[in-house]
C-alpha cells in the first residue's frame, strides 16, 4: 500500500457528483447483467438436487478467460463491467429490468435475462440460465424516494447466489457495489450529501450486512466496493481503492468498473470493504493509504 496526497475538490463538486450519480441510478434502477460459462457456454439445466458444497479450493486469482460471471446492474457501471469482462474473454449473462442494452449485449456475445431484482422468481431465472457461476456482481440501486432495490433487491441476489452455490457445489464470489457513506463510512461525505442520500445509504448497509452474514455462514468469498460521487466522463486511469473509511471524492463510472473487475478477479480483494475514488478528485483528506490489487 502507498500513501497518497490528495487533490481536494469543493463540497459543491462532491454534492454534484453524488447527485448526478443518484439521478442516473433512478433511470436504470434494477437492471442487470450477467455472464456464464467457461470455454464453452453451458446450457441451463433443470434444478437438480442440491449437491454438497465442495471444500473451498486453495485461494487463487480467477482467470477471466475461464469463468462465468453474473452482473446485475444498469447502463452505467454495470455495462462498463460487462464490456471489460467480455474484452477479457469472460462469459457474461446480463439480467436487466429493461431491454435498452439488448443489442449491445448480444453483439458482445453476452446473454440477457430480463427481470427485476425485487421479483425473486426472475432473479432465480437469471441464476438458472447457466449451470455454474464463478462470480456475481451487483451494482443495482434505487433512489432516495424509492430505495427498496438497495436492500431488498440486493438481498434477493445475495440469497440466490448462496442457493446457486449449494446447487452447483461451490460458492460464487459476490462483489457488491454500494456507496461511500454506507455503514462505517457514514462520516466521509459532507453532511448535506449524506442527508440527501440517507434513505438509500441506510438500505445499502442492510445489503452489506446480509452479504457478510451469509458469506461467513456459507464460506462464500465476497468484496464490497463503495464508490464516491459518480461521473460519466471517460476513464482517467487514476481511480483507486482504499480501506480508509474517511475518504470521499468523485470517480468516473468506467474507472469504477475497472476496479470492480479487479475485485472480481483478485484473491487479495476477498473479504474486503473498499472505498473507491479518483485520487485526483478527493475532498478534504490530507493523505490516505491505497489498497493495491
Amino acid at each position: 500500500p502507498s500513501l497518497r496526497p490528495v487533490t481536494p475538490v469543493s463540497k459543491t463538486d462532491i454534492m454534484a457528483a453524488f447527485t448526478v450519480g443518484m439521478s442516473a441510478a433512478a433511470s436504470r434502477t434494477l437492471s442487470f447483467k450477467s455472464r456464464a460459462g467457461s470455454k464453452q457456454l453451458r446450457a441451463a439445466k433443470p434444478v437438480r438436487a442440491a449437491a454438497a458444497v465442495r471444500a473451498k479450493p486453495a485461494r487463487a486469482d480467477l482467470d477471466p478467460d475461464n469463468i462465468s460471471v453474473l452482473v446485475a446492474g444498469g447502463s452505467g457501471v454495470a455495462m462498463d463491467v460487462v464490456r471489460q469482462l467480455k474484452d477479457a474473454g469472460t462469459w457474461v449473462t446480463v439480467f436487466q429490468r429493461k431491454e435498452d442494452d439488448r443489442a449491445e449485449i448480444e453483439k458482445m456475445g453476452a446473454f440477457l435475462s430480463k427481470g427485476d431484482a425485487l421479483d425473486e422468481a426472475t432473479v432465480k431465472k437469471a441464476y438458472d440460465m447457466v449451470e455454474e457461476y464463478d462470480a456475481v456482481v451487483s451494482t443495482i440501486g434505487g433512489t432516495p424516494a424509492d430505495p427498496k432495490a438497495d436492500s431488498e433487491g440486493n438481498i434477493n441476489l445475495i440469497e440466490a447466489a448462496v442457493a446457486k452455490g449449494k446447487e452447483q457445489g461451490r460458492m460464487p464470489k459476490f462483489v457488491l457495489v454500494t456507496s461511500i457513506g454506507t455503514g462505517d463510512s457514514q462520516g466521509a461525505p459532507p453532511p448535506q450529501v449524506y442527508e440527501a442520500l440517507k434513505p438509500v445509504l441506510l438500505q445499502k448497509v442492510k445489503a452489506e450486512d446480509k452479504l457478510k452474514e451469509l458469506a461467513a455462514a456459507n464460506g462464500m468469498e465476497f468484496c464490497i466496493v463503495r464508490p464516491g460521487g459518480l461521473k460519466s466522463e471517460p476513464a482517467t486511469g487514476t481511480g483507486v481503492l482504499t480501506e480508509d473509511v474517511n475518504i470521499c471524492g468523485a470517480i468516473h463510472r468506467s474507472d469504477v468498473a475497472s476496479l470492480v473487475v479487479k475485485c472480481v478477479l483478485k484473491d487479495s480483494a476477498n473479504g474486503k470493504v473498499l472505498s473507491c475514488v479518483d485520487k485526483e478528485q478527493l475532498f478534504d483528506q490530507p493523505a490516505f493509504e491505497e489498497f493495491a490489487l
